[in-house]
């Protein structure tokens, strides 16, 4: 049976970090009151002597208040100093945990935004002739459009116009589906193959781009 990882079960919250913050600023304002107790007593402070010239207890002061005052101000510096260390090791387990988070956030971020910015298909193929009143034509396919998607043909199977050829053949009045870069801009087009009054299906010239 396989034990639980205690640094695992004993993650540091925010929760965890204002409970601390707030034992600091009780332990602060019951050192501050004790101080108020040294001030009453003739401001004898933490030093200052409790006997007379002569050796004997002063009588202007409560001895054991004040006593009592600075050992419980020792005391309470001492847990102070623990807490301040505490707080300190929950902070900085808190920020490596956050930071942790961010990396990987970050990382899961730029993962998605590397598979969102792949190199778009290029064209293969450009437009150079179109005969007013053709399918292409009413398409609105245009003269120096170059061919990025022409139905299942793209730049990754293309190899000849044969492969236009047999898609338009295999289309005849069916729509196909064209992506086209025109002056930089990507767009989508529907061009149905069919018979017309001129040559051809499609009434227009496509070329292959040299690369």
């Amino acid at each position: 049976m396989s034990q639980q990882d205690p640094a695992a079960s004993e993650a540091v919250t925010v929760s965890d970090v204002q409970l601390l913050l707030k034992k600091k600023d009780e332990i602060e304002a019951q050192i501050k009151a004790y101080y108020e107790v040294l001030e009453d007593q003739r401001g004898v402070g933490m030093s200052e002597p409790l006997v007379d010239v002569e050796g004997y207890p002063r009588a202007d002061v409560d001895v054991y208040q004040v006593r009592t005052a600075r050992h419980n101000i020792i005391c309470l510096q001492n847990d102070h100093k623990a807490l301040m260390k505490e707080v300190e090791q929950a902070l900085h387990q808190l920020h490596a945990r956050e930071k942790e988070k961010r990396e990987k956030d970050e990382a899961e971020a730029r993962t998605e935004a590397g598979s969102q910015s792949e190199a778009p298909p290029l064209p293969f193929a450009r437009v150079n002739a179109i005969s007013p009143g053709s399918p292409a034509s009413m398409s609105g396919l245009q003269v120096d459009d170059e061919i990025v998607e022409f139905g299942s043909v793209n730049t990754r199977n293309f190899q000849s116009l044969q492969n236009i050829a047999t898609v338009v053949q295999h289309s005849e009045g069916r729509p196909v589906s064209l992506t086209v870069l025109r002056r930089g801009e990507r767009m989508h087009l529907g061009l149905t193959p069919k018979r017309w009054t001129g040559k051809g299906l499609l009434g227009c010239n496509i070329v292959p781009l040299q690369r």
